[in-house]
Parts: C-alpha cells; structure tokens; sequence
C-alpha cells in the first residue's frame, strides 16, 4: 500500500520555523549555536516530544529522535539534515531534510505502520560552516572524519569557541559523539542549482557529491597611512591580493566542471585612508571527480608560490582548512529513490551534488543517498530561496517511499 505526508502540516512547520530568526524578505539566520539556532531546536524538540519519540544528544550539539521499530536490535534507518542556516539564509536548506524527516515519522503514526527497523531523525551541528569551520562538523565528529577537540576549539569571527557554545546551551554533559551500527542513511534536500527546474523535474536522484578543498590565505604587508608613503615605498598587500584573485578565477575556467570561488576578503585595519597591513581571504574548490580537484589544488598552490615570489616585499602565508572528497552514493538506494519517483509519476532525473552535504560524512560509513527537489532558479544561501509546496511534498513522499522500503 503507498502511504503519503500531510504536505499541508509539513508546509506549516516550514513557515513556522522560518519565523525563529527571520530577516527581510522571508529570510532566515540561525548561525550554529546561536540563541536562534537553539530556539528552532527547541520547536522541533516540542513537536517531538508530543509524538512521544525518544530523544538523545551528543557533546557536539547532534539531535537523535528515534521511532521504535518492532525490532530493537536491528540496525535503524538514518534520516536527516540541519536546521542551522548561513547568516543571510532562506527557508529551505537543511530544514526541510529535517522537519519532512519528522513527517516521515508521523506519517507511519498516523497510518498505524509498524516497521522492523526503528527510523531515528538526525539533527546535525554545524553543516554550514559559516559561523565555525569546517562545514558538516557534527557528522563529521560522529563519523570520525573530524577530531572532537579540533572541533571543540573552533572560534568565530568574534572569537567565541564552539566549546563555549556548546557549553553554554548544556550538550558538554551528554556522550561524546558516535554514529553507531545502522542500515543506511537517507536525507532530502533542495538541489541548490538550477539543474532540476531547467530540465522541468520533480525528483533528482543524487548519484553522489563534488569534492570540496577550502583554504584560509592571508596577505602580510605593512600598515602605514595612505598619503605620505610613496607607492614604491610600501609593503602594500592589495596588489598580491588582485592576482591571487585573477588565480583563482583562471583555476575555475580550466573546464566545465571546475568550480572556484573567494567568500570572503577582509583588509585590515580597514580605513579608507590606511594602508592595510594585511589582507585575509578564502578560497574555495569543487569538482566532481577528485583527480581533476587535485589538479585545482596544484594549480593553486604553484600559482600562489609564483605570485609569492613575485612579492618579496610582502608574506603570503596558505592554510588549507578541509577536504571533503568526491562522494558515490549507494547503487541499491539511488535505484529506490528512482523506483519511487517512477512509481509515484514524479519527473526525476540523475544529478550529482554541487553542494557539500552531512550525506557525504555519512556514505563513508554506511550505505548513504540524497533526493533533490528543485528550487526557484537554483538560488540558495539567501533569503530568495524557495520550494513550491507541491515539489517538497514530492520530495517527503519519495522519501517515506524508500525510508519504509528499508525499515520494513
């Protein structure tokens, strides 16, 4: 029998959550660990606890909600996202891989469906990276891809650690972070990329993810005030800068699956009559196959080592930060997702991730997938993000499709 959500109540609680840390123009920004991002936790939290589900934490901040299969000791099917968003973030990202999860579970509630497997919901920590770093901290730690005390010592541009946080908002006392034995894992997602909705589809079925490099650079000159020293006299980092830049955006154009891109660029001390003394930058790389991300990798660091020495009078100094390697989902889960679209006359159609996700933490562990829904003109990361109502309950019903298929 093919069960479906209640797209109508998964919609309220988008809305609803949307309202914790909203911005101009149906915004959201709820930073990891923040008050905000700690107020949407405790929502979600109250929706559970009604249903009576069990909830668990771990030091890193996860969330664990867990529906009781009729078998205990089998292995549970993983589902799950993030409820963190980027500091300008929409409606979408990460929350509705989470909040169609619980729908998912009260689904089967509603219909009386007892599974074999429990099905526990997984809220991750930190995925978007923007406030701490690296990205997809919390399954990393759970995974082992990431040290606990690395993560621990992290710091915010306001040099607030993430130990403190975690601390503050009491997840220090719990275990320390461990993905235990389970059968798979499964998380729905908007695609972020204009992809699906270009090729007019409901459903992408997620074959796997681009590896991802980031790196810190910083640019050392010398603070001096801007009228009085020569430009032949100064230890200037701006005219490094400018060429990393040029760099950067060459390594991008090497073929059409390279994706380079600078985030942020600060100078400091940041006065329009001061020379700055240093100039920060970071620098992100994607490909979809690793060799051709290790061949972006060399090209920077030979290109920066040529501008270094162009430079004498200024010190470039490279941190790479995180690797995230090129992800394959598993072949039997990427054939249930595509079974479910088909069987439901849902468009689908293949996509690789262009975004890093927990999934990819998570597929060096266990078998692992994604489904995709599209979004308005692939825009994410800002307040314009946006799914139409019919596409997400799609997305939650192929989810309960393949969810079901494993648990029972």
């Amino acid at each position: 029998m093919q069960h479906s959500i209640d797209g109508n109540r998964l919609w309220a609680r988008l809305m609803a959550m949307a309202e914790i840390g909203a911005i101009p123009e149906n915004g959201s920004c709820r930073q990891s660990l923040s008050d905000e991002d700690e107020a949407g936790r405790t929502l979600f939290l109250k929706w559970c606890l009604s249903r009576g589900y069990k909830i668990r934490r771990d030091r890193i901040g996860n969330l664990f909600v867990r529906r009781a299969g009729s078998h205990p000791e089998a292995a549970p099917v993983l589902i799950g996202s993030h409820l963190d968003t980027q500091p300008t973030g929409g409606r979408f990202d990460g929350v509705l891989g989470v909040l169609a999860g619980l729908e998912v579970l009260e689904t089967l509630d509603d219909r009386g469906v007892e599974t074999t497997r429990s099905i526990e919901l997984c809220v991750w920590t930190n995925e978007e990276g923007c406030r701490f770093q690296p990205a997809m901290m919390g399954s990393g730690v759970a995974c082992g891809s990431l040290d606990l005390e690395t993560a621990l010592s992290a710091r915010d541009i306001s040099g607030i650690t993430l130990a403190g946080e975690i601390a503050r908002h009491g997840y220090d006392s719990h275990p320390v972070p461990r993905l235990d034995e389970a059968d798979c894992y499964i998380e729905l997602h908007i695609e972020q990329g204009p992809i699906l909705e270009a090729a007019q589809k409901t459903i992408g079925v997620v074959t796997g993810g681009q590896g991802i490099r980031w790196y810190e650079l910083s640019v050392l000159g010398e603070e001096t005030h801007a009228g009085p020293v020569p430009m032949a006299l100064r230890k200037d980092p701006v005219p490094m800068l400018t060429q990393i830049i040029q760099l950067v955006q060459a390594i991008g154009r090497i073929n059409a699956d390279a994706r380079c891109t600078i985030g942020k660029i600060c100078l400091s001390p940041g006065s329009i009559n001061v020379v700055p003394g240093c100039a920060d930058m970071t620098v992100d790389l994607r490909h979809p196959d690793e060799a051709g991300l290790d061949d972006m990798h060399r090209r920077l660091m030979d290109g920066l080592e040529m501008i270094r020495r162009a430079h004498g009078e200024v010190e470039l100094q490279v941190r790479p930060i995180w690797h995230s390697p090129v992800i394959a989902f598993d072949q039997h889960l990427i054939e249930a997702v595509r079974t479910s679209a088909s069987n439901r006359q849902l468009p689908f159609q293949r996509v690789t991730s262009g975004a890093g996700h927990d999934a990819f933490n998570l597929a060096r562990r266990l078998p692992a997938t994604m489904i995709f829904i599209p979004c308005r003109k692939g825009i994410s990361h800002n307040p314009r993000e946006y799914a139409e109502p019919y596409h997400v309950s799609a997305g939650a019903n192929v989810l309960l499709d393949v969810v079901l298929g494993r648990a029972e």
